[in-house]
């Protein structure tokens, strides 16, 4: 039976999605436990950036568990409470309150393409493949995943994906936006820029994260949420210590208050 690992330490958050005797695929337990973590991540002050991965090399995710499907997607009902469990994952990686770095190898297809663009950053290894099978399984795809894939990979991109579901290389995905870089030891890769992005102002990156999302969901101007978060900015005592660490020429450490 898959789960969902979760560990903490020095501001790095680390989720692993373990099954990997069937390539990781998600069963509705693992949506579910996978939101409980995110939230729980969301929460803890502690946690300064989360790096997320597959158990082992050979699968980042390779899509939702199948063998489930006639027990658990048979009923108007129950695609609907399914797909709710879904939706409510990979809402809580995206508006997680920290950034979200996605570690992939080997397998990322169908679920495990939408988690993965759920994160900020997605890193891949070499010989990694992507690929969006709905069409091949006559699934309808939910309009809240269709709208991050067509966020990160445009129109034409996504309507390719989708349409021919033909399998990508990870430098193919790179080239569709899908991925920042591709590694030939992704998961040492993520955790370095985990390492950077923990060691930087937590306030400021809470702010720059607010803001980005907002654009990216069609905010006109900043809402009220992302002001007050740009405003404690200036009023913590990190933006002291950025400031003073920059005339004294030593690296600032930040408290996050």
């Amino acid at each position: 039976m898959g789960e969902i690992r979760f560990s903490l330490e020095q501001g790095v958050a680390r989720v692993v999605i373990d099954d990997e005797a069937h390539h990781n695929a998600m069963s509705l337990a693992m949506w579910q436990r996978l939101r409980e973590v995110f939230v729980q991540i969301d929460t803890d002050p502690a946690a300064r950036v989360v790096v997320l991965r597959g158990a082992g090399d050979k699968s980042f995710v390779s899509g939702a568990n199948i063998r489930e499907f006639d027990a658990l997607r048979s009923s108007e009902a129950a695609v609907a409470h399914y797909n709710q469990c879904v939706a409510g994952a990979q809402d809580a990686i995206y508006r997680c309150r920290v950034p979200v770095i996605a570690a992939i190898s080997g397998l990322c297809f169908g679920g495990g393409l939408g988690l993965a663009l759920c994160a900020d950053l997605r890193y891949a290894a070499e010989g990694t493949r992507f690929r969006m099978p709905a069409a091949r399984l006559g699934l309808g795809y939910e309009f809240e995943g269709m709208k991050s894939i067509v966020r990160n990979l445009g129109f034409a991109g996504a309507a390719e994906a989708f349409f021919t579901a033909r399998i990508y290389d990870a430098h193919e995905a790179r080239s569709l936006g899908v991925v920042q870089a591709v590694s030939s030891d992704v998961f040492a890769h993520a955790d370095a820029v985990a390492r950077d992005v923990a060691a930087n102002a937590p306030l400021t990156i809470r702010a720059a994260k607010l803001a980005m999302r907002g654009i990216a969901d069609g905010l006109a101007q900043a809402s009220p949420e992302i002001t007050d978060a740009i405003a404690q900015c200036f009023k913590s005592s990190d933006y002291a210590e950025g400031r003073k660490a920059f005339a004294e020429k030593r690296a600032p450490v930040f408290m996050g208050q």
